[in-house]
């Protein structure tokens, strides 16, 4: 019966996948349309929400084509939403930016990456830098940022960019010390990645830094490791 269970598997955690994307802009779209939460929030519950979903790719050992066909859609659906409302939870803010079309190309380009070498911890580091490190140092930096600066235009603030880098860190030490156990070089790692991703978040314009964030990050901790092990 294994040459039964086996594809039921994969399509059973193939749907679960889904529907947890699924659920999280549906849950988006609910809180617009209820209109009690600011764009801004709607926003960043997709932004945080969705990119989790490569955890469960990684547990679940999804081939890399599922990666980037997935990529390959929701950047077609990401391009389409700024032309048309069809996802409107992810735009709507006010601001020129293809944050959210960045956003499913580095996915796609860090599956592409990492997955074909057996190394989805590096991808996972990226993406989820990504989603909780920019989502958390935005909203922290929106509500309670009270020391603000100005790079090339853009309004930051220190409270916003300490977020992003305790954040940062503290992904790349759970994820190696999960994958490889405990050494110093983990934790340099996660210093070195918490400043560069610190950086380009800071210096990144019309969202790009759903670009350079997880790419600069993943490629950073796994130059790290290889030269260090």
């Amino acid at each position: 019966m294994d040459w039964l269970i086996a594809p039921l598997q994969f399509y059973l955690q193939l749907a679960l996948a889904g529907a947890w994307v699924v659920g999280v802009f549906g849950l988006a779209e609910y809180l617009k349309h209820q209109g009690k939460t600011d764009p801004e929030v709607n926003r960043k519950v997709v932004h945080i929400g969705v990119g989790n979903v490569v955890l469960l790719a990684w547990w679940f050992q999804f081939p890399t084509w599922i990666g980037l066909t997935a990529s390959v859609f929701f950047s077609l659906v990401m391009l389409l939403s700024y032309r048309y409302p069809i996802l409107s939870s992810t735009s709507g803010t006010g601001r020129k930016s293809l944050g959210t079309f960045f956003y499913a190309v580095s996915i796609g380009l860090l599956v592409g990456w990492f997955w074909p070498l057996a190394l989805p911890q590096y991808a996972a580091i990226g993406i989820l830098i990504m989603t909780w490190g920019d989502g958390l140092a935005a909203i922290v930096g929106q509500r309670w940022g009270r020391h603000p600066y100005q790079l090339w235009g853009m309004n930051k603030s220190w409270e916003g960019s300490l977020t992003m880098a305790g954040v940062s860190g503290a992904i790349v030490v759970l994820i190696l010390l999960f994958t490889q156990g405990n050494s110093w070089q983990i934790w340099v790692s996660a210093l070195l990645v918490a400043v560069a991703a610190t950086a380009l978040e800071s210096i990144s314009k019309f969202g790009v830094d759903n670009l350079s964030v997880p790419l600069g990050s993943a490629a950073l901790c796994f130059l790290c490791n290889e030269l260090w092990l």
